[in-house]
């Protein structure tokens, strides 16, 4: 090989670097079918350590690789306190890994991460994810050509099929469903009329939206709410107070009342849903960096709120009905009363997901209104060994 042809990983330091990093995916994948570039603004907030909370507790390293002066790939090695604590091993994660359609660059840029990650201590090498669970996770196996969504990342076909010859496991399959709103919808699902919310054996069950004057407040109830619902979830991690309030900081602009359900038992939090507009259905034509009118053009359909489609981010039932009749069927009626709210809502489809293939019941009650999923994510584990060195 030609000294100038070598390929080079080189750890990102400075402003400059960074740029190169947050830009590159639009850089390598522009033209590709079914690829959007996110906002570079979404990006910067997802991945530096200035802006992410994440950081307040957990330590990244992000890598570039270099070929003749230019870079061809990058990847991310992180380090989370909290996911260790809670998974009860020495796991590290990759992620934000995006490169050309070449395995030798792959190869090099996951065993850099692997190479950092172990020299810490780490035991395995987990991803992608960025920076863990709660952030960008897993990589997109089908659906490439769909539209994109909101917080779900996107990989080009080629990337899947190297994760085996660089020592990557598949561990768990992620799913993402799409309904189609209506009353088609609403008729296929699966709460009995016979049921309703304060009436009957669901007499002691209210609901309510959000409270656009205490965003703070709804969004502890919402943490304290998810944690308890998923706290046993393969691959789900708790969510801090900064996480959930810099969530909300960074929602705030999208967010009304109908995109929150709490259910309530006697005046008690019991189980919830949040769905959030799908930011694509307004920038997708404006590219990562819009220009000064792109970003008018930005302000002006967000006041208007035009958007499309949207995404349940977040669903979940309290263990303390955990077993139980009422419990069996919250998540249906959280996602019914989501149904009747989106009456005065633009959105055309709302997307269901991620959901854990093996997590049969959540997908049985989905599957009833869209009986497939239309895109597939997974995510891989490697052991990190002496060879890593």
């Amino acid at each position: 090989m030609n000294e100038a042809d070598q390929l080079v990983i080189i750890p990102v330091s400075g402003f400059r670097q960074m740029t190169t990093f947050i830009q590159l995916p639009r850089l390598l994948y522009a033209g590709l079918p079914g690829y959007v570039a996110p906002l570079d603004m979404v990006q910067r907030d997802l991945l530096l350590p200035t802006r992410n909370p994440f950081f307040r507790r957990g330590q990244a390293q992000y890598f570039l690789a270099m070929r003749n002066g230019q870079a061809v790939g990058r990847i991310s090695a992180q380090i989370d306190p909290v996911a260790i604590a809670h998974i009860g091993e020495k796991v590290g994660f990759f992620g934000a890994l995006d490169a050309v359609d070449d395995l030798s660059v792959v190869s090099a840029l996951i065993d850099a991460a692997a190479m950092w990650l172990r020299e810490r201590g780490m035991k395995v090498m987990r991803g992608p994810q960025t920076p863990n669970s709660n952030g960008e996770f897993g990589m997109m196996i089908e659906g490439q050509h769909e539209l994109p969504m909101v917080a779900m990342p996107w990989h080009p076909h080629w990337l899947p099929g190297m994760m085996a010859a660089c020592g990557m496991v598949g561990q768990e399959d992620l799913l993402a469903y799409r309904i189609f709103t209506g009353p088609d919808a609403e008729e296929a699902h699966l709460v009995p009329s016979s049921l309703r919310m304060g009436e009957g054996r669901l007499g002691s069950i209210t609901t309510r939206g959000l409270d656009m004057s205490r965003l703070h407040e709804e969004g502890e109830t919402l943490r304290q709410l998810y944690n308890d619902a998923w706290r046993n979830n393969w691959g789900s991690l708790p969510l801090t107070r900064d996480e959930m309030n810099g969530m909300i900081s960074e929602l705030r602009p999208l967010l009304k009342p109908e995109h929150y359900v709490l259910i309530e038992q006697d005046s008690q939090p019991v189980a919830f849903a949040l769905v959030v507009p799908n930011v694509y259905d307004i920038s997708a034509d404006l590219g990562g960096a819009p220009s000064p009118v792109g970003w008018l053009k930005l302000g002006k359909r967000l006041l208007r709120h035009e958007f499309h489609s949207a995404r349940v981010i977040l669903l979940g039932v309290s263990s303390r009905l955990e077993g139980t009749a009422l419990g069996a069927i919250m998540p249906a009626l959280a996602i019914s009363e989501l149904m009747k709210r989106g009456r005065s809502l633009p959105y055309r489809t709302v997307e269901l997901g991620w959901v854990l293939e093996s997590n049969l019941p959540i997908r049985r009650l989905i599957e009833r209104i869209a009986p497939q999923p239309y895109k597939r994510y997974r995510v891989y584990d490697r052991a990190l060994t002496d060879d890593d060195l």
